[in-house]
């Protein structure tokens, strides 16, 4: 094995360390099921969320009991959000992020916001639509 061959074992072992660091960071804050029916307030982590693939919809909960729904469909090409941390919801796309408040742009390309969804909170059961 040479210094290059060496150089380059290296570079991917350290890749996928900041991968595997990344995704348990992120696997914290944010939840991702298919299943909206059985979503209680203690699924949705604070200052995080969870998104649900049908119907494309986050749910935030930016404080202790406050839920918030917002469409996962970013507005800037279609793509869908993929996480939310430290209250801000990311499109991998192209880097836009929301406030999981408002649903409002922190940071474009994006220049609207999430669309609002409604969101009911019955006990710790969670329903929306």
């Amino acid at each position: 094995m040479n210094r290059r061959d060496v150089l380059k074992a290296g570079a991917v072992t350290g890749a996928l360390a900041v991968v595997g660091i990344s995704a348990s960071s992120c696997a914290e804050e944010t939840a991702v099921t298919t299943s909206a029916e059985s979503i209680t307030v203690t699924d949705i982590p604070i200052g995080g969320g969870v998104i649900v693939s049908e119907p494309p919809v986050v749910l935030t909960q930016p404080t202790a009991g406050d839920v918030k729904a917002f469409t996962s469909i970013c507005p800037h090409q279609g793509c869908k959000v993929s996480e939310v941390s430290n209250n801000e919801i990311y499109c991998p796309c192209h880097g836009s992020k929301f406030s999981a408040l408002d649903g409002s742009v922190i940071q474009g390309p994006a220049t609207e916001g999430l669309a609002a969804a409604a969101v009911a909170v019955d006990g710790t059961k969670v329903s929306f639509g």
